[in-house]
């Protein structure tokens, strides 16, 4: 008898060192989001009756040079008020003026001749709404601006953070002296070679923009949607767009980027996307011209080559068949710029996938095989958080724009710097921080040969 009830106690011992063992990785699954945290996860947003409910009491504000802060509403406001101010601001941090300290020297502090790519330079950057075209030794060529206000003096249909009215996030330069530029999340403008707005296209504009052989302009657009047909989402999301639009500035076509992963068979990816706010964030496109199409099926002519940050993805759409053709992860962290290059392989700018810092990586996309890659060292750092891009140049060297330290620099094949651009310009309220730089493309001269809007050489003002 006494055996018997020893037995059972040990069952129940068992069976309750069984469940508290559950319950604890259970617990530790929901912390952690570890298996099977994000597959329930999934079910339970597929087949729920209705959205989640976010936490009401979070808002956002705009202090400073753009950093923020989250705090707690105060008890006069109103839930709906509150919730549409979060919801506002969950669509993506505001683009920084400037976050690091500026150093002493500035402009052009190394250009090795015969060893760097001869070319011209134009950037963008967090000092104002105003684009700069230099030479190799850091003299103005030649310079375009045009302020928020003096485009679109009503208030905005939408929410966007004001410091993105103060800024141009990424611009496209004409042979011709025109220029496209955009202001993040707002709109694209073109300006010609004297700076006149030539016109305004308003269509929450974001991060990039392709001009096809055609003049067809390709750009980022982003709409706010309050549900999917295919997909439950807790709150409102912001979709992303791939939309063309004429050389005049009208819009022709929009493609739904989440609609053609679920039109693909890469639809399973989307378990890792979040369910509110800005889900994508994607911050790159470029259009294939069909040159490797032959050799790579996936990059046929009009396809296009996409980045989705927060889910460490690359991948390439069709756009005529409006489906995913080809994607890949698994060897970055919130990545930007993936760029195809000659020989058939992607280059792209890795911003934390190196122990936390950053490095450029050159991939074959059919074997996955590391080609080529740039890192920082002791005595040359090397880390940017957010933007930043690279570009193959002609001569086999990579140029690469490090945006938070507001630099840019030439590396050879043996990665050996040969040119060095550090910012000039200045942010913070004592102009304290050097301004990011969001973007810095060379140019071959060539392209300009003859054109009179071609200034003079000159200091940068």
């Amino acid at each position: 008898m006494q055996a018997e009830q020893n037995q059972r106690l040990t069952r129940y011992g068992i069976w309750l060192a069984i469940g508290l063992a559950g319950f604890v990785y259970g617990l530790l699954s929901a912390t952690y989001e570890f298996f099977p945290f994000k597959a329930l996860q999934s079910v339970h947003q597929t087949f729920a009756n209705k959205p989640a409910k976010i936490d009401s009491t979070i808002t956002f504000r705009d202090i400073g040079e753009g950093f923020w802060h989250v705090a707690r509403h105060s008890e006069n406001e109103t839930l709906d008020k509150q919730k549409s101010d979060a919801l506002a601001k969950l669509a993506s941090l505001p683009y920084l003026r400037g976050s690091k300290s500026a150093k002493d020297v500035e402009n052009v502090t190394l250009y090795s001749k015969g060893l760097a790519a001869d070319g011209l330079n134009l950037f963008v950057s967090g000092h104002g709404p105003e684009a700069h075209l230099i030479d190799m030794e850091g003299r103005l060529r030649h310079k375009w601006r045009y302020a928020f206000e003096d485009v679109w003096s009503e208030p905005l249909p939408f929410d966007e953070w004001r410091l993105h009215q103060t800024f141009w996030r990424r611009a496209h330069l004409y042979p011709n002296g025109d220029l496209l530029a955009v202001f993040e999340g707002i709109g694209l403008i073109k300006l010609d070679a004297q700076s006149n707005l030539l016109w305004a296209y308003q269509g929450r504009n974001h991060h990039d923009l392709f001009v096809a052989e055609s003049g067809t302009i390709f750009t980022l657009t982003r709409q706010w949607r309050k549900q999917h047909p295919s997909i439950i989402f807790e709150e409102r999301f912001l979709e992303d767009f791939i939309t063309q639009v004429s050389p005049d500035g009208k819009a022709l076509k929009s493609v739904s980027i989440l609609d053609c992963f679920l039109n693909s068979e890469y639809a399973s990816v989307l378990i890792n996307m979040k369910r509110k706010g800005d889900v994508f964030h994607t911050n790159t496109l470029e259009i294939m011209d069909g040159r490797l199409g032959a050799a790579y099926p996936m990059f046929a002519k009009g396809n296009a080559l996409i980045s989705i940050p927060t889910m460490q993805l690359i991948a390439v759409i069709d756009l005529q068949q409006e489906t995913v053709v080809w994607a890949m992860t698994g060897m970055w962290i919130f990545q930007h710029q993936p760029t195809l290059l000659d020989n058939g392989h992607i280059m792209l700018f890795d911003n934390l996938g190196d122990g936390g810092k950053s490095k450029v990586i050159e991939i074959d996309p059919l074997t996955q095989e590391v080609v080529w890659l740039y890192r920082g060292t002791k005595e040359n750092e090397f880390f940017s958080q957010t933007c930043s891009s690279n570009q193959r140049l002609a001569n086999g060297n990579t140029l690469i724009t490090e945006s938070n330290t507001g630099r840019a620099f030439e590396v050879t094949p043996d990665k050996e710097i040969v040119w060095e651009f550090l910012n000039p310009f200045r942010a913070g309220k004592n102009n304290e921080l050097v301004a990011s730089l969001f973007d810095l493309v060379r140019f071959d001269k060539r392209m300009f040969a003859g054109q009179e809007w071609m200034s003079e050489k000159s200091e940068m003002k």
